[in-house]
């Protein structure tokens, strides 16, 4: 039986990012799962495990256009959006577009951005476009924000606030590698594979197909109000000062099609429900400050939550 064109997109930029980033096929797999749902992607974890170099694998295997925004405390939302510049030449003003311009836009260290700059990108990475002097103009389709922050170091940094959080679809930690993967990735680095040496394996229509054909996989009723009553349970959660959201409820079935097209199915079951649950929905809890005094992690409350909520019985 011939998979899905989704899973043989899946495969080849997998396959093409695991050349540089080693041992890490399940965070790889829920990246990609990131694209192929054509959701924004947050890269959080300490400094030297290989963020900025996932994010650049994924973007490098992907035929499109790509930029990367440096994100630093002088950076200004010009920067990221575009500007219009006058010319005096041709007597008019001429709209010169910035880094959020391209198919796959990596922001390395978004959390180093003013919440000045940080906000030019809540609007094009919701509606995919950007509004520049009352001017309208729209970003290549697919659009892909992948970001990346250093979750321990504070000095220079601004905190990501809740409705920027709530606009990635995921949240991955990279973490550290075991000690066979970390001698591969230094063997790696002795060898000089980098992800510069990374050609695209996927091009922009074959990955626009493939990202049809995930929103059109079959979700059944039963998985789908699963799915919801998982989000839902969050907001009744008694450490939750706020819980997610309905956005939350659709990005958890997106990002469950996608992990299903990574399997090889065009339909969801409760299982990719509860395997992209903690990436999908623990950055967009807010703690009550009891529970964050004690120390709760978001994941945990969302471990909790799926252990509470019964798994449909009717589903595959």
């Amino acid at each position: 039986m011939t998979p899905p064109k989704s899973t043989l997109v899946y495969q080849a930029i997998a396959d093409n990012v695991q050349r540089v980033v080693r041992g890490k096929p399940d965070v790889v797999r829920l990246a990609v799962a990131a694209l192929l749902a054509e959701g924004h992607l947050l890269l959080e974890d300490v400094p030297g495990l290989g963020k900025t170099t996932l994010a650049r694998c994924v973007a490098r295997s992907v035929g499109g256009s790509w930029n990367r925004i440096q994100f630093t405390p002088d950076l200004l939302p010009g920067d990221v959006t575009g500007v219009m510049v006058y010319h005096q030449n041709a007597e008019r003003f001429e709209f010169h577009p910035g880094g959020i311009f391209a198919n796959v836009v990596l922001a390395d260290e978004i959390n180093r951005g003013t919440p000045k700059t940080q906000s030019a990108l809540l609007e094009v990475m919701s509606e995919r476009r950007a509004t520049v002097d009352s001017v309208v103009h729209e970003v290549p389709r697919p659009f892909l924000v992948v970001a990346t922050q250093n979750p321990i170091e504070m000095e220079g940094t601004y905190r990501l606030p809740e409705a920027q959080l709530d606009r990635f679809l995921m949240r991955l930690s990279v973490g550290y590698p075991d000690l066979s993967s970390e001698v591969l990735v230094v063997m790696s680095d002795c060898a000089q594979v980098s992800p510069d040496d990374l050609s695209p394996v996927v091009g922009i229509p074959e990955l626009e197909a493939a990202i049809a054909e995930v929103r059109a996989s079959h979700i059944d009723l039963a998985v789908c109000e699963y799915a919801v009553r998982i989000a839902a349970g969050t907001r009744e959660h008694s450490a939750v000062r706020w819980g997610a959201s309905p956005r939350g409820s659709i990005a958890l079935v997106r990002a469950a099609q996608a992990i299903a097209a990574t399997d090889g199915r065009l339909f969801v079951t409760p299982d990719d429900i509860k395997a992209v649950a903690e990436p999908v929905l623990a950055h967009r809890l807010v703690l009550t400050p009891d529970a964050e005094l004690g120390r709760r992690q978001p994941a945990s409350v969302v471990a909790e939550v799926l252990a509470a909520v019964a798994v449909p019985a009717t589903a595959g």
